[in-house]
């Protein structure tokens, strides 16, 4: 055992012991003057740095590992361009693959960016995403008309939105100068920028590009003092022609059920003056809004809403999380006859700098899952469709299934389906969906 902390401890003090000895040794060697005095610097400044490393207190890695410790900081700073550009594939995706990047690169230059010899993806990799073509080609369109109307007979100003739009973006989070970038593009593209939680900037009015003015739950730009929603603040900005349509926000993807704090030294007086909220005080954002707390409240508000702005759309982001929790908002929508202009899905995927990590990686639903579990039955926003749909469609309703048989090789019950092949059938797991056996007796079909 003594043997063992003694080999420890000459390697934890190998490289500051040869430093120290390089700096002393050195000078004996003869060489050339120059090259012997950088040498003996080098040697001399890294003893130096031994003995900080020593007497310091704030990482145990250097105090335990004097000098040579440095270099896990080292590599860990160059790790991710190592990764990049040394061991990553092109397909790896967090979140954009190297091969995206590439192609984004080579069409903003104007490169040519075709590749004769065919796809270099693994198109028979699981999960791999394809779209099937029809035989017959569309005719071509023209870009202007990639629109669609949004607001229903309860609104009075319906927009044509594009439908390539900008994601909700706050000023705050964003530098002014990426918000003006932003609208500017909106603007040159004909279509809308989500200004987020933080209000409406200057920097959003400079281009005149098409605003969707984002409401949450701390109703900055529309807010009394104490933090509740001001009806006349708010109809006096949804007055400006540049704002086409209000949404409310009850959640988002990146931090699903949770508030937000500024800090007291992020509210500079650009951003006090946006959010209407005192210069150099902290900023709380509630989990929950002051305005509503019931669904048949918020639809309440979605009126109340439309009516002080004039009659624009309105409407409501969230995250899903329980698809009960929509449906009650449904329910509601069918129980007062009001119904919101659009509705906006968002996934766990989205990104923020007010959350913890812990929400971030876990919580909320993928976009994968969130629309086709939570929403199909809401596709319309229109209470006559609505209506419909409901006498149409009853709750209770549900697709034909194959008869059940035994699963061979759990407990739980199985249904036929047909396979890949014409000819065979195969059976799925109902404990496990994306569990799928040819079962050994599979018969074929005539």
């Amino acid at each position: 055992m003594q043997s063992i902390l003694k080999f420890s401890l000459i390697a934890r003090y190998s490289a500051f012991a040869l430093c120290i000895l390089g700096a002393l040794l050195v000078p004996l060697i003869p060489m050339d003057r120059t090259l012997s005095f950088a040498l003996t610097l080098a040697f001399a400044a890294l003893s130096v740095l031994g003995v900080f490393d020593l007497l310091q207190r704030r990482h145990a890695i250097t105090r335990n590992y004097p000098v040579i410790g440095h270099m896990r900081f080292l590599v860990e700073s160059v790790r991710p361009e190592l990764r990049q550009y040394l061991f990553e594939s092109d397909s790896d995706r967090l979140p954009f693959s190297r091969a995206e990047r590439s192609l984004v690169y080579q069409r903003a230059k104007n490169e040519a960016d075709q590749r004769p010899f065919g796809t270099l993806l693994d198109a028979y990799a699981h999960g791999y995403e394809f779209i099937g073509h029809s035989k017959r080609p569309a005719p071509l369109q023209d870009p202007e008309t990639f629109r669609i109307t949004i607001g229903n007979e309860q609104c009075k100003r319906p927009y044509s939105g594009s439908v390539l739009n900008i994601s909700a973006m706050s000023f705050g989070a964003l530098s002014g100068q990426a918000i003006l970038a932003l609208n500017r593009g909106a603007k040159l593209g004909g279509f809308a920028q989500d200004t987020g939680e933080g209000s409406i900037s200057p920097y959003h009015r400079q281009y005149g590009g098409d605003l969707v003015w984002q409401i949450a739950s701390g109703y900055f730009g529309c807010r009394n003092a104490d933090g509740t929603f001001s009806a006349e603040k708010f109809a006096s900005q949804a007055a400006d022609d540049q704002v086409k349509m209000i949404e409310i926000k009850l959640s988002q993807g990146a931090k699903p059920g949770h508030g937000g704090i500024l800090p007291a030294n992020k509210v500079s007086p650009e951003i006090a003056a946006t959010r209407g909220i005192p210069v150099g005080r902290e900023c709380v954002s509630p989990a929950a809004h002051s305005a509503f707390s019931t669904p048949t409240e918020m639809m309440l508000f979605v009126a109340r809403l439309r009516e002080l702005s004039g009659g624009k759309p309105v409407g409501f982001k969230l995250a899903i999380g329980q698809p009960w929790e929509f449906m009650a908002i449904v329910k509601a929508m069918l129980k007062t006859g009001i119904v919101p202009d659009f509705i906006v899905v968002d996934g766990a995927e989205g990104g923020t700098g007010a959350a913890p990590v812990e929400l971030t990686d876990h919580v909320g639903t993928p976009m994968p899952w969130a629309p086709t579990g939570s929403t199909r039955r809401a596709a319309s926003c229109s209470p006559s469709a609505a209506s419909s749909r409901r006498a149409a469609t009853p709750t209770n309703a549900r697709p034909a299934l194959p008869p059940r048989t035994p699963c061979a090789s759990a407990r739980w019950s199985c249904r036929t389906r047909p396979s890949v092949s014409p000819t065979t059938t195969a059976t799925r797991c109902m404990r496990w969906p994306n569990c799928w056996r040819r079962p050994a007796w599979s018969t074929r079909r005539a």
